[in-house]
């Protein structure tokens, strides 16, 4: 919700909650609503699978939405619960994470508890923020529980409705206010610069969806675009997907993300996502159209889902 407030605002559209992720696809898709904000990735734990998954599209139900800008928010993460009674003193001194034989030498938290949290036996949040927030987990909450919802937001309104006081969520302060919980600790995030990069859909006719970006303003250093799209291959032919990448390097066309799906369809078999520098154009203009062209006989198939003006913030760019 906080994306769509800050690309919105409250003044100029009605913002609508959904539960998950798939339901704002289906009201973008319905025409219900006017756009979508949905998370793709996040710099600390990737990408977003199941964002991905509703790219994929296997059952064809949302063939007529397509990506049109991006927003880029920085994320903050609390534990949020009940405080203790009585805190442990021990909970508060500076902890280790325990070395495993992936991570021999794990990374210390940057922060620590405001309170006691050996008491919490349970925690709720997205399987994104747990990512996000490990060498705290590792540390402070070894063995406890993780219960996986389908939002920050879902896992402060579970632990509110806890009478135990040995729930805790991973949300935000925002949440703590509405629901009138604790903060345990706060900016347990891995990373200072973690940020989630979010895209904003929108429902495209099938003659828009065709043709491609119907925008004039030029490409330059000032605006550049990005372009997402998804192919699959032939995986019994040796170098199929090499081939495929290669027609990107044949048009100049940089590669900003490479990913894939299961395809659902045989095991082992993949959908492959692409994002790259550039925008489909109309009348099959530019080097993405040829691209795209060429792809046709190299791939089984691909789609293209959508072009867009690229914000990624400067600091890192």
């Amino acid at each position: 919700m906080k994306a769509a407030l800050e690309n919105f605002g409250e003044r100029s559209f009605a913002l609508e909650a959904r539960v998950n992720i798939q339901d704002i696809f289906a009201a973008v898709q319905s025409g219900a609503v006017a756009y979508g904000v949905v998370p793709f990735e996040n710099s600390t734990n990737g990408s977003v699978v199941y964002t991905l998954d509703l790219f994929a599209d296997r059952q064809s139900q949302f063939t007529n939405v397509y990506v049109c800008g991006e927003a880029y928010l920085d994320v903050h993460h609390c534990l949020l619960g009940h405080r203790s009674d009585c805190p442990p003193l021990d909970d508060l001194l500076p902890g280790d994470a325990t070395p495993t034989h992936q991570s021999p030498s794990p990374p210390k938290p940057k922060t620590q508890p405001l309170t006691g949290v050996r008491h919490v036996k349970r925690i709720y949040s997205h399987p994104q923020a747990f990512g996000q927030c490990e060498a705290f987990l590792s540390t402070y909450l070894k063995g406890v529980e993780r219960q996986e919802v389908s939002s920050t937001s879902k896992a402060a309104e579970i632990v509110a409705k806890d009478t135990t006081g040995t729930l805790a969520a991973i949300s935000s302060k925002v949440a703590a206010q509405v629901h009138d919980l604790d903060v345990l600790a706060t900016r347990i995030e891995d990373r200072d610069d973690n940020t989630t990069r979010f895209f904003i859909l929108r429902r495209a006719s099938s003659d828009e969806s065709s043709i491609g970006d119907d925008s004039n303003q030029p490409e330059t250093k000032i605006h550049r675009w990005k372009t997402l799209i998804n192919f699959t291959i032939d995986h019994h032919s040796p170098g199929a997907l090499a081939d495929a990448l290669q027609v990107f390097k044949t048009y100049s066309l940089n590669l900003t993300s490479i990913g894939s799906r299961p395809s659902r369809l045989t095991p082992w078999h993949y959908i492959f996502f692409v994002e790259l520098e550039g925008r489909r154009e109309r009348e099959g203009r530019g080097e993405v159209n040829q691209a795209l062209a060429k792809l046709e006989s190299i791939t089984r198939g691909w789609r293209w889902h959508g072009s867009w003006e690229d914000r990624v913030p400067r600091r890192y760019s």
